[in-house]
């Protein structure tokens, strides 16, 4: 066995602690998003996120209040879940990490992850776009919110470009540019 390298169990255990952390911080991070581009708490995928994630804020709503549309509670749950799951996989490995270095790990990842948020939203509204244009039209749940995601993104950027008929340019260009702000927040952590 490769020395330093991780056994079975430690990767299985690494593995688990990246899926359960992962799937509350995106639900997290999709209810803060969503509050911020006002999408439509009506949608069923809204409701479904707000159901899973409103127990846990309930309890840090009293300490930690919500500043306008900026569900602080849900950042601050946000940044406390990524630390402990770094914290935890770099205790699965036997090691240990500045507590400070956590903290920064955490905040570059969770930038990240939220650029990819969009990125993915981005993808999803392109390729909705086809779908619904190829025939398969009628209202989506998730063509709905990956729109309501973008607005802020894709409304200023088509004012910018100038028409070219059937082809909107403005999603190609976004995601260069949130491709480009991935390396900037990768470059200055």
């Amino acid at each position: 066995m490769n020395p330093g390298a991780m056994t079975t169990g430690q990767e299985i255990l690494n593995f688990l602690i990246g899926v359960a952390f992962g799937i509350a911080i995106i639900l997290l991070m999709l209810r803060v998003i969503f509050g911020l581009v006002r999408a439509d708490y009506r949608n069923p995928i809204s409701q479904t996120i707000l159901m899973l994630t409103t127990p846990p804020l309930n309890l840090l709503r009293p300490i930690i209040p919500s500043i306008g549309r900026v569900d602080t509670a849900a950042i601050v749950l946000m940044v406390v879940l990524k630390f402990l799951e770094l914290w935890l996989r770099v205790a699965v490995l036997g090691m240990q990490a500045d507590p400070v270095v956590l903290l920064l790990v955490a905040v570059r990842e969770l930038l990240i992850t939220t650029i990819w948020v969009f990125i993915i939203a981005l993808i999803v509204e392109v390729v909705m776009s086809w779908v619904q244009a190829g025939g398969g039209g009628g209202y989506n749940p998730i063509a709905r919110l990956a729109a309501d995601v973008n607005r802020p993104i894709l409304g200023p950027l088509r004012r910018m470009l100038p028409s070219t008929g059937a082809i909107d340019f403005s999603p190609m260009i976004a995601l260069v540019g949130l491709y480009i702000l991935t390396i900037i927040v990768r470059g200055i952590f």
